[in-house]
């Protein structure tokens, strides 16, 4: 009889969880298209001069007509992605062609880089010393070029994909503040990038050369930068991949390492490797409890390794970036592995960050919170923030618990 009553009570809970997933994933594909993307449309389009104005203050207004082209080339693969993949609605693909129209006519130098920000006409500010501006900007582009095929865009993007590998080694290149030679680190920061960037360029550059590169990619991240003494991946690393005992060496991005573990559990379903997702999925997890605030609860935007002060004043935020992405990884680990703990951890996330990000008056969510989860900033959009990790973290949420469920 008791065996009965077992079965019974795992059917009622695994009856539950399907009926919980199913809820999360209404939950966020309305957050989505109800609220995020109708702030955007609604609120950045610089219908003067083109692009997008990403400097919101908390009811939408602008406070600052600068323009930022890491953000522009987001926005425009944020509105390519959704024409892509959820509906080919005109206004969305109006949209991003208004952001890519921009930034072809001002974005870049003679040499083909991309400036990292722009008067609202389009003069240049800040010089191109920030590779990022080119990964995203070889992101919408490519994006675009499947929403709106168009040999300009796809010469873009594979350009720029080209500089970016180019510069890899030494991106900063003349603007670099580092005294060369004397303490030569390598950041995580573009390996990880790469690593869904090149799948982003797929349809461009072909499967083939995707599968050349990124295997590479995937030993950066998870041989150079993964520390197996520490279970930990490093901002910073030597050369030869060895630990560096330096504010900057010593320095964990829990968010960061967090991110890019989806990334690698998605080539993970892409080679049918098991054990490279169920290795990322353990990093992302020992991550969680590694950076999650026993205090306060949220995630920390920077520790150090050895427990020392960190270097960033800023290391006991709380970020959106940091917690949608944790969303993401949490909600995938789950999907792809059966691993309970990333269900358990995923309710503990998701009620923290609706709780404390998610703006219930105005729309949007806020970006910065103090340790105790309180808004620091009340803006919905900056020079860092702008239309991306929350749409894309919506959106992967929304999909891969709907799958779940099929």
């Amino acid at each position: 009889m008791n065996d009965v009553n077992d079965l019974f009570i795992t059917k009622e809970v695994m009856h539950q969880k399907e009926s919980t997933i199913k809820a999360y994933a209404v939950q966020y594909k309305n957050e989505l298209l109800q609220n995020i993307i109708p702030f955007w449309t609604r609120n950045s389009k610089d219908e003067e001069n083109g692009g997008y104005f990403t400097c919101l203050q908390r009811d939408g207004k602008v406070f600052d007509r600068d323009k930022f082209m890491w953000l522009q080339g987001r926005q425009v693969w944020c509105f390519s992605y959704l024409y892509n993949h959820v509906d080919q609605k005109s206004e969305w693909l109006d949209m991003a062609l208004h952001g890519a129209d921009f930034m072809e006519k001002y974005g870049r130098d003679e040499e083909g880089s991309w400036y990292f920000s722009l008067t609202a006409d389009g003069k240049p500010l800040t010089q191109p010393y920030n590779i990022f501006s080119d990964c995203f900007a070889a992101m919408g582009f490519a994006a675009l070029d499947k929403a709106s095929p168009n040999s300009r865009y796809s010469e873009i993007a594979v350009t720029t994909f080209e500089n970016i590998i180019k510069r890899q080694n030494n991106w900063k290149g003349s603007y670099n503040k580092t005294y060369p030679g004397t303490r030569p680190l390598k950041n995580f920061a573009l390996p990880m990038i790469l690593c869904n960037l090149s799948i982003e360029l797929e349809h461009i550059l072909g499967t083939e050369k995707v599968d050349e590169f990124v295997p590479s990619v995937i030993h950066e991240v998870m041989e150079v930068f993964y520390q197996p003494k520490y279970g930990l991946i490093l901002e910073n690393v030597l050369e030869d991949g060895s630990f560096c005992d330096s504010f900057e060496g010593r320095l964990v991005n829990p968010g960061h390492a967090i991110e890019a573990m989806w990334f690698m559990m998605d080539l993970g379903k892409r080679l049918q490797d098991e054990a490279l997702i169920n290795k990322a999925c353990t990093i992302m997890l020992d991550t969680l409890e590694y950076g999650w605030d026993k205090d306060f609860g949220g995630i920390f935007y920077f520790l150090d390794i050895k427990n020392n002060p960190p270097q960033q004043l800023e290391w006991d935020q709380k970020l959106w970036w940091v917690h949608v992405e944790a969303l993401v990884a949490l909600a995938k680990g789950y999907a792809f592995t059966g691993n309970e703990k990333c269900y358990k951890w995923f309710k503990k996330v998701h009620d923290y960050t609706w709780q404390h990000f998610k703006d219930k008056e105005y729309g949007e969510w806020y970006g910065y919170l103090n340790r105790q989860g309180d808004p620091l900033l009340t803006l919905k959009g900056g020079k860092w923030k702008g239309c991306f990790h929350i749409p894309r973290a919506l959106y992967q949420v929304w999909h891969t618990m709907e799958n779940m469920n099929n």
